[in-house]
């Protein structure tokens, strides 16, 4: 099924592409939570030697790039054709595709791990815990999942927000964590980091794995 608001995001994201990749080029130099959160989900990773894996609403490919830096095969995946285009014009030597995180076509089991960045924010509440069965359904038992987010304050609470670019919810760490352990993830870090002064939001962070015995 087609989503009016899956339209709405991919346009709006195709009309502000090369925009919005001039705006965060060199952008995680200057976070170092960002790359400290990348950094361990990384040798996570590299500690268990298997697999692919997906940045999956990857936009201009700068999270995939870094990654792969860190010595962590990555592939970008984004909803938005231009976004893919200007990927692949940014980093030719990696691999990027258009594809929906609602609709992934990727196998049971397939991946080794699975970063979110600020990707799940455009999706309605209502439909994140099927992204989340998503997401846990194409990683391998032992993989990890890093979602990242624009956080809110108290507990349990989603708050929908202007992104400038298109309809966006900042979600509370406690509430995602709840909604991924449903799903089947057992939630092995959260982090909430301040908003800088040029900075709306604090910033959440969870690292999933899906483990044989999840923990709830």
């Amino acid at each position: 099924m087609t989503h009016a608001d899956v339209d709405a995001t991919r346009t709006a994201y195709d009309d502000m592409a090369q925009l919005y990749t001039d705006f965060v080029r060199g952008h995680l130099a200057t976070q170092p939570f960002d790359r400290a959160v990348l950094g361990a989900f990384a040798e996570l990773l590299r500690a268990d030697e298997s697999g692919p894996v997906a940045d999956l609403g990857c936009g201009p490919g700068r999270i995939a790039a870094h990654l792969v830096s860190l010595d962590v095969p990555t592939f970008g995946m984004d909803l938005s054709p231009r976004m893919i285009e200007l990927a692949r014009a940014e980093y030719p030597g990696l691999r990027f595709e258009v594809g929906s995180m609602e609709e992934l076509t990727i196998e049971d089991g397939a991946l080794a791990g699975l970063v979110a960045w600020y990707s799940i924010i455009h999706l309605p509440p209502e439909r994140v815990p099927h992204v989340l069965r998503e997401f846990h359904r194409v990683l391998r038992t032992g993989g990890h999942a890093l979602l990242a987010f624009q956080a809110a304050d108290a507990a349990d609470t989603v708050l929908g927000f202007d992104h400038k670019v298109t309809r966006a919810y900042r979600w509370s760490p406690d509430r995602l964590a709840e909604l991924s352990r449903e799903a089947g993830f057992t939630v092995i870090a959260r982090m909430v980091c301040a908003r800088r002064p040029d900075e709306r939001f604090d910033s959440g962070y969870l690292m999933l794995a899906k483990v044989a015995d999840p923990v709830r």
